[in-house]
């Protein structure tokens, strides 16, 4: 008996997307844990932080943060909390209102963050390389390329 393929639709190009973010997450997990004791979310959480400034909606709230790096409200705070114990982040009261509590990068996270960046560049182009090869994910990897470029 033989069976026929389904076209490619919808459903498809949703698990070559899932495809290559896991490859992509592993093989950053993989050099961040290696080279400076960072996880992926970590690094994330210290990038999008990095960018605040002083301005009039420079800083996030926890639940920005967390719709920012994809993490529940609880699972952030719980990595900022972990972040904070090791120097890399601190947290203040906002001084317009004293219910919202900020977050900033300290000097000790952004020498590591600046540290860590080579090595999640190199990662991902890496991973990049290694699914392009692959028919079913050069596609996207073409889309995320031109993203690079500003295409």
């Amino acid at each position: 008996m033989t069976t026929t393929r389904p076209e490619p639709g919808l459903a498809q190009g949703w698990c070559a997307l899932s495809a290559l973010h896991g490859r992509i997450e592993a093989r950053i997990e993989r050099a961040l844990q290696a080279e400076h004791g960072l996880s992926v979310r970590e690094f994330s959480v210290l990038d999008v932080l990095s960018g605040q400034h002083s301005g009039e909606g420079g800083h996030l709230r926890m639940n920005e943060l967390a719709d920012a790096v994809v993490l529940s409200q609880s699972a952030t705070t719980r990595l900022v909390t972990r972040l904070e114990d090791r120097g890399l982040l601190s947290r203040y009261l906002c001084p317009t209102d004293r219910r919202g509590i900020y977050t900033e990068v300290t000097d000790e996270g952004r020498a590591l963050l600046e540290k860590a960046r080579p090595t999640n560049d190199a990662a991902l182009r890496e991973a990049l390389d290694e699914a392009e090869k692959r028919p079913e994910l050069a596609p996207l990897v073409a889309a995320v390329r031109a993203l690079e470029s500003g295409a």
